[in-house]
C-alpha cells in the first residue's frame, strides 16, 4: 500500500537537476535561470542540492511551451503563473486546449481549400481587378473574407509598376 503512494505522488522531489532538465530537453542552467526568476522552486536537500517533482516538471513543460511556442517572455509566464494562482483555475490548460482546438480547425480549413483547389485547377480562369483592386465578384468584400455561398473571396490581383520621371532642359525659348 505504501508503496503505491510512494510512486502516485507527483509533488515528492526525486528528480535531481541532470536528470530534471534531460526529461525535459533543457540544459540545466535553463532549470537554474527559471529557479532566480521565480518561476520554480525545487526542494532541496540538506547538502543544497536542487530536487524537483513531477509537478516542477508540468511546470517546466508549461514554461517551455509558451516561451517557445507562444513567443512569452520569462516575466510574461511569470505574470500568467501568478494570475492563475489568484484565480485559482487553470488558465493555461484551458487556453492551450482553446489554441490546439482552432489551430485543428484552422488546419482543416486549409487541407480543404487546397482539395478544392486541386479540383479546379484543370479549369484555367483569368480574373480581372477594378481600380480598387478587386475582382468584380468581390463587390465590395476584403480579400480572405468568405462570401455568402461560403466560399473565400478571391484575391485581387496586384500590379507594381515602376516609372521614372526624367526631366530634359531645353534650349533657350
Amino acid at each position: 500500500m505504501s508503496d503505491r503512494r510512494f510512486q502516485q505522488d507527483p509533488g515528492r522531489p526525486c528528480f535531481v537537476i541532470s536528470v530534471a532538465a534531460s526529461l525535459v530537453q533543457a540544459h540545466p542552467r535553463t532549470l537554474r535561470i527559471y529557479e532566480d526568476e521565480g518561476l520554480l522552486a525545487p526542494a532541496r536537500t540538506p547538502t543544497n542540492i536542487r530536487l524537483y517533482s513531477e509537478n516542477d516538471i508540468r511546470r517546466i513543460l508549461w514554461i517551455r511551451r509558451l516561451t517557445q511556442e507562444r513567443g512569452v517572455n520569462l516575466a510574461g509566464v511569470k505574470l500568467l503563473f501568478e494570475l492563475e494562482e489568484r484565480l485559482g483555475t487553470r488558465l493555461l490548460e484551458a487556453l492551450f486546449d482553446e489554441a490546439v482546438a482552432r489551430d485543428a480547425a484552422a488546419a482543416m480549413q486549409s487541407e480543404t481549400r487546397e482539395a478544392a483547389a486541386g479540383a479546379g485547377a484543370t479549369e484555367a480562369t483569368e480574373t480581372t481587378t477594378n481600380a480598387e483592386g478587386r475582382t468584380p465578384e468581390a463587390n465590395g468584400r476584403l480579400a480572405g473574407q468568405i462570401d455568402r455561398s461560403g466560399q473565400p473571396a478571391m484575391r485581387p490581383i496586384t500590379r507594381i509598376v515602376a516609372t521614372r520621371v526624367t526631366t530634359t532642359r531645353g534650349a533657350s525659348q
